[in-house]
């Protein structure tokens, strides 16, 4: 196999830069609904008091609101794994809600 041309190698440089800055500019745009604006975050700051003092981020807040649980005490209804697989429900999320239902002296629903 002969030895590409130097013209013939900053072409293919200058076309894997290329589409590298596409693929970069491609995921820049998010999917995100709450990125895009279509979730009206007022709504949500409304009700969301009690888990702002325990800290929660807010994909976890948004995702116990979702599902109609507005303070601790309503935790008691739903066992572990269901709040784990909540979307926005990550393991420090799961940790700040034992620690605060410990304290409350409640337990998740087995």
């Amino acid at each position: 196999m002969a030895k590409a041309s130097r013209a013939k190698i900053k072409m293919t440089q200058a076309k894997i830069a290329r589409e590298a800055a596409a693929r970069r500019e491609a995921k820049k745009v998010s999917s995100c609904a709450v990125t895009q604006g279509e979730v009206d975050l007022d709504a949500y700051a409304a009700v969301d008091g009690a888990w702002v003092e325990l800290g929660l981020a807010a994909p976890a807040r948004r995702a116990l609101i979702d599902e109609g649980l507005y303070k601790v005490s309503d935790l008691r209804k739903y066992s572990i794994d269901a709040i784990k697989d909540l979307h926005g429900m990550g393991p420090n999320a799961i940790r700040i809600l034992i620690t605060a239902m410990k304290k409350s002296d409640i337990s998740f629903r087995n």
